[in-house]
């Protein structure tokens, strides 16, 4: 009887140990990664930060900077959340990462789930109209079913 205690559950271990947080820098996304943040903080969890950077095929043809313009909206992201984990600093401590995938949205966010193994992903509610009739990064991912999704107003 008591080995079959020792295998069971116990209690404060069981739960997420990596939560991905799908960030762009929209008020929504900003949302998710702070409602990941308090899971994280609450599980013990690494917090996995994951900005996917587009890659569009018209913008490489006609020359825009679109890599450059990525880089920087990335940098901006990572400086907000420096910024608020030092905010934070004493009160609520949570270990976190920042990791940018290419690609477009869905895929890159699939792709950092199975790379970094996680057990679960929080993303904000599109602010897109036209997601209602195509569907969301976010409604995608649910019915991808891999992983827990939360999905964030």
């Amino acid at each position: 009887m008591t080995e079959q205690r020792e295998q069971g559950f116990e209690r404060g271990t069981d739960g997420p140990k990596v939560i991905v947080a799908g960030v762009d820098g929209s008020d929504s996304s900003l949302r998710a990664a702070a409602y990941a943040g308090g899971l994280a903080r609450r599980q013990h969890a690494l917090l996995a930060l994951v900005y996917v950077q587009p890659v569009t095929a018209a913008g490489a043809v006609l020359g825009a900077p679109v890599a450059e313009v990525s880089e920087e909206i990335a940098e901006d992201i990572v400086a907000q959340i420096r910024e608020a984990a030092e905010r934070n600093r004493g009160l609520f401590e949570v270990r976190w990462e920042f990791h940018t995938f290419r690609g477009d949205p869905y895929s890159g966010l699939v792709r950092a789930a199975d790379e970094l193994k996680a057990d679960a992903v929080v993303v904000g509610a599109s602010e897109q109209a036209g997601h209602r009739l195509v569907g969301s990064v976010a409604v995608r991912l649910v019915r991808a079913g891999r992983w827990p999704v939360t999905v964030v107003p």
